[in-house]
Order: C-alpha cells, then sequence, then structure tokens
C-alpha cells in the first residue's frame, strides 16, 4: 500500500486538490477553476487572503466519501482480505414450540 502522498504549503498553492494536514487538523481545497474579476483587489495589498463567501464550496457528504475513500486506501492495516473475528459466534439451538401439535 502506497503511503500517503505529503506537500508543503508552497507546492499546493498552485496545485488543485483536497489537502488535510494531521497537525492542525485543516481541511484545505484549492480549486483553480474560478477566476474573480482582479479590478476588485486594487487597493489590497501584496499576500493577502480575501473572505469570498462563508459557505462551504464543497458539500459535506461528497467531503465526507472522499476522506472515508482516503483513509480506506491508507489505513495502515487495510488490505482486500476481510477482518477476521476472533470471537467465534455460537448457533444457538432452536427448541420446539409447545403450543403447536407435532405431525
Amino acid at each position: 500500500m502506497p503511503a500517503p502522498r505529503r506537500f508543503e504549503l508552497e507546492d499546493i498553492l498552485n496545485r488543485p486538490g483536497t489537502y488535510f494536514n494531521p497537525e492542525t487538523e485543516v481541511l484545505l481545497v484549492v480549486d483553480d477553476a474560478p477566476e474573480v474579476d482582479q479590478d476588485i483587489f486594487e487597493d489590497g495589498g501584496e499576500g493577502d487572503w480575501v473572505l469570498v463567501g462563508d459557505e462551504v464550496p464543497i458539500d459535506e457528504r461528497a467531503r465526507e466519501e472522499l476522506i472515508e475513500r482516503f483513509e480506506v486506501r491508507h489505513h495502515p492495516g487495510a488490505t482486500s482480505a476481510p477482518v477476521d473475528d476472533d470471537e467465534e459466534e455460537e448457533e444457538e439451538e432452536l427448541e420446539p414450540d409447545e403450543e403447536q401439535p407435532e405431525l
């Protein structure tokens, strides 16, 4: 199983994708598709971040599925084999019903 690919912050700024930092527990989505009119930012300083909106651009269910697929692929004990239970299930023997007449 391949190890998770790791990137420095400077390397991901121009690389679209979804990244997670385990130390800060921050999920970062880098999307280069939409373009914002640069004239809006004429008065802004270099290197400042601008809040475009409070809404998260990826829906919660898609995010959870993406994280789950990542965890399955990179879990230290992940294999394609089914999990073996240490406990064996005891089969319960059925007793005949007293109300029903025997044939």
